[in-house]
């Protein structure tokens, strides 16, 4: 209608981002703020992605799930949701024994979670993990790691792979610690939607996540913790502790040295994945842990964020001879 003063490619060509004009087979694709050109991949989970005609054309095979618990009472469920639960007792983790009070499984991992520091929060001390139909002897507080099972349905292997410990199992459960406070819950694709616990359902959506033992939806972090504890002596938990309040002298060393999290050296996570989560989580560490272990609280907690980072293709060298 009337002419409008621009740069616009010939006809048959198109824009390619960086002021220049290609054809459609040489059009690059952008990821993560990131130009590619034709022909390159990328890793996006397990899948392999290729640049073609501008579009990424990608495989679709479908990827383990993975659950954090790192530090003082901080998760990262199966599809994502990052929340905090100080408890002090023994909780689901996961497990496949859901609903139906008859319902068979194959497997429960139980977290042990005792007061770390003297402000009240939590840290996991001891994971047990339970394959095969397990009996009803589950308060067997000697072991880590039991085996009931009827017949030899479920074998287990485990190694040590870096700094960490491995235990895979062969239906599909492998859980990695790295013999601190952090631990790692992977299940293979065939759980997804069959799981239930502080991990969450592994449904491919976070807004269910907080599904209580009962199953009702459940809005607040403690109220959903609280359902599954698995000794009804221990007490619910009512509020979230803040350890900076608690020992305000701690919080500018917290913060000082959770920065790293925020700096240039992780600059090319931030945009793949919110810092500011991590960050806070790592402050909490490390003003909570005030009883030895201060420096091993506020490693795990840079380390999971260097985690996700690594997860979204972001890897960072962050350890240094004098940071972890």
């Amino acid at each position: 209608a009337e002419c409008v003063s621009s740069c616009v490619c010939p006809e048959g060509l198109y824009d390619d981002g960086k002021g220049g004009c290609v054809e459609q087979k040489d059009c690059p694709c952008s990821h993560n703020n990131q130009w590619y050109s034709p022909g390159q991949n990328i890793t996006v989970d397990c899948n392999t992605c290729t640049c073609q005609k501008g579009l990424w054309n990608c495989t679709e095979e479908l990827c383990y799930g993975t659950c954090m618990i790192y530090g003082s009472g901080h998760y990262s469920t199966f599809d994502g949701k990052l929340f905090d639960f100080d408890g002090s007792c023994d909780y689901v983790a996961t497990q496949d024994f859901c609903g139906d009070k008859n319902s068979s499984g194959s497997f429960s991992i139980i977290t042990e979670n005792v007061p770390c520091g003297t402000t009240g929060v939590t840290c996991s001390k001891a994971i047990k993990i339970f394959l095969g139909v397990s009996s009803d002897t589950q308060r067997d507080k000697d072991y880590k790691e039991i085996q009931r099972d009827i017949g030899d349905d479920v074998r287990y292997w485990n190694r040590t792979v870096g700094l960490y410990l491995v235990i895979e199992a062969s239906n599909g459960v492998m859980l990695i610690w790295d013999k601190k406070t952090t631990v790692f819950i992977k299940l293979t694709p065939d759980y997804k939607g069959k799981v239930c616990g502080l991990c969450g359902n592994f449904d491919d959506k976070s807004n269910n996540d907080f599904t209580t033992r009962s199953g009702l939806q459940e809005t607040n972090a403690l109220m959903f913790g609280n359902s599954w504890k698995q000794s009804s002596m221990c007490s619910d938990v009512t509020q979230e502790v803040e350890p900076c309040d608690v020992k305000p002298h701690r919080k500018s060393w917290a913060e000082k040295e959770c920065s790293i999290i925020r700096s240039p050296v992780f600059a090319i996570c931030h945009s793949k994945v919110d810092p500011n989560p991590f960050y806070e989580a790592c402050v909490h560490d490390a003003c909570s842990c005030d009883s030895g272990g201060d420096c091993e609280c506020f490693c795990s907690a840079v380390a999971a964020y260097a985690q996700e980072c690594t997860k979204a293709q972001a890897c960072v060298f962050w350890r240094t001879p004098d940071i972890c």
